[in-house]
């Protein structure tokens, strides 16, 4: 990195953190727990807070919503992320909304045009303006005519800019994570760039409509039987990277509940269906909606669960799978020992610790559920606090596995505003054992020693290839350790002159944000 990058890097930082610190969101933080360095700036950080700020819970979501789409983005993530952050700061980030102002309708149709390579008029007969934006595109609502006949569809179109505004922010959240990783002493457990790497694929599947196309259509097939739970249909011939095109739901939005009641439906057995199709598509599929809020939920006309936009999704691997049935299953029958054994076979508590110590953790949190009546009882809650407990042992975090119980959180609050009496372990209860019956009883071994023939019979297949190439590695080894590792003199200065150019741009580069700090807080 030069110079020049390395100041336009922080000094887009110190916007970000005068941002931040202007609503307030350093205020409440306890500067005796910080290091001593670290002190004098959290002192001109409240000195820059506004009065009048909003209610503390609100102004981490407030200022990254002022800080721009990839921040949203970034908050989004983190909120998913309660082994990075925090669960205080989890709970804050709840607040952030995906709403961002609609670019022009004219803009939209210009993308269209060119996405398809061809005049808008020859893709939909109908066009209208935005009904719906958020930070990386926004919905339209338009009508085709085809084989199929004419229909109206959801037409979902990238912002402008925004894959070189992602790019610009990325590289410079890579420099701060990489900037933590050399000077903040948690940084080997909260690993900021590979937190950072997670974010980066994430937003580039967002930003590429063709694989969100590819969820929806395999979410579709998983569901294809499911008697109360859909997905729009989706247009693949008006389908790019930049242009989505799926079906048109004509529904009413779990957000409307006056709506909902009006035309009908059965509250309480709709927030039963939205609690066992998540588990469901979590435990059979492996495969579930990792934004299921009101706002991307709505029932048919045929009363069905409708659910749309699949840019942010997650899977869960066999052994995942059975780990989150088993545990739901021991907690339902406060079986305490059996949620301990999945831990210590799944290999996420170290051997090294009890089985027994573990399972008097594991009671702590079962035993207290028991005492409350079902509609105070939360599956979330109890994850939150089992992950918690496993820290104690040594348990590595799982990002699948958080990702699931920060959903599971979103899909109780679902279910809980539909039905507020809603008796969450009774609801689980048929969709855990049914999996549990077919994959851990008699059918379920069948199948399983059949996969492992089958990886039994492939190891065989490429044994010599893999052996073959031992014996090459083997010999390049052993000419290293006879020979050494050959490092011209050349190579030696180039690596010497790489290292000091780094060094003379990082001390410039920190001298330069911290006179753009004294500038913003002086101006301020």
């Amino acid at each position: 990195m030069g110079l020049f990058g390395s100041v336009g890097h922080f000094a887009r930082l110190a916007h970000a953190g005068f941002v931040l610190a202007r609503e307030g969101v350093f205020s409440n933080v306890d500067a005796s727990a910080l290091p001593p360095g670290a002190r004098l700036p959290l002192s001109l950080a409240r000195l820059v807070a506004r009065r009048g700020a909003a209610p503390t819970s609100a102004r981490l979501a407030i200022a990254i919503g002022k800080l721009g789409p990839s921040y949203v983005k970034l908050g989004q993530f983190l909120a998913t992320r309660p082994d990075v952050v925090g669960p205080k700061v989890v709970r804050d980030l709840e607040f952030l909304q995906d709403r961002m102002e609609p670019f022009p309708r004219e803009v939209a149709e210009a993308r269209v045009a060119e996405a398809f390579g061809r005049p808008l008029s020859e893709v939909y007969i109908e066009f209208g303006g935005p009904v719906a934006a958020a930070s990386i595109a926004q919905v339209h609502r338009a009508r085709v005519r085809d084989a199929l006949g004419e229909r109206d569809v959801a037409v979902k179109v990238l912002r402008p800019g925004v894959q070189g505004r992602f790019a610009r922010d990325l590289s410079d959240m890579y420099a701060a994570a990489r900037l933590a990783e050399r000077h903040l002493p948690d940084a080997d457990r909260l690993r900021p760039v590979e937190v950072v790497d997670t974010l980066a694929r994430s937003v580039r599947m967002e930003m590429d409509f063709r694989l969100e196309a590819a969820a929806a259509s395999e979410f579709a097939e998983n569901v294809a039987d499911d008697p109360d739970f859909r997905i729009p249909t989706i247009d693949w011939d008006r389908t790019t990277q930049d242009v989505l095109t799926l079906e048109w739901i004509d529904g009413i939005p779990l957000t409307d509940i006056a709506a909902l009641r009006r035309a009908g439906v059965d509250l309480p057995r709709l927030g039963s269906v939205v609690i066992q199709s998540f588990l469901r598509h979590a435990l059979r599929d492996g495969f579930f909606h990792a934004d299921m809020h009101q706002g991307n939920l709505f029932v048919d006309a045929d009363g069905k669960l409708v659910a749309v936009d699949f840019g942010i999704t997650g899977r869960l691997g066999p052994k995942e799978r059975r780990f989150l049935a088993e545990i739901l299953y021991g907690f339902i029958t406060r079986d305490y020992r059996r949620v301990a054994e999945v831990h210590f076979e799944a290999g996420y508590v170290p051997e090294t610790f009890s089985i027994d110590d573990f399972a008097q953790a594991v009671r702590a949190i079962g035993e207290p559920i028991h005492s409350r009546t079902a509609d105070q009882i939360s599956m979330a809650k109890l994850l939150t606090l089992l992950f918690e407990i496993t820290a104690l042992f040594d348990m590595k975090t799982r990002t699948e596995l958080v990702m699931l119980q920060k959903t599971m959180v979103v899909v109780e609050g679902v279910g809980r505003t539909l039905d507020p009496k809603l008796d969450l372990w009774s609801t689980a209860e048929p969709v855990v054992r049914s999996w549990i019956e077919e994959n851990l009883g008699p059918k379920g071994k069948v199948e399983d020693l059949g996969r492992n023939i089958s990886t039994l019979a492939r190891f065989a297949n490429d044994l010599p290839n893999a052996l073959i190439r031992g014996e090459k590695l083997m010999e390049r080894l052993e000419q290293m350790a006879a020979k050494g590792v050959d490092l011209s003199a050349l190579s030696a200065e180039r690596i010497g002159r790489a290292e000091a150019r780094r060094a003379r741009s990082g001390h410039a580069a920190l001298w330069v944000i911290a006179l753009l700090l004294a500038i913003v807080i002086w101006l301020g």
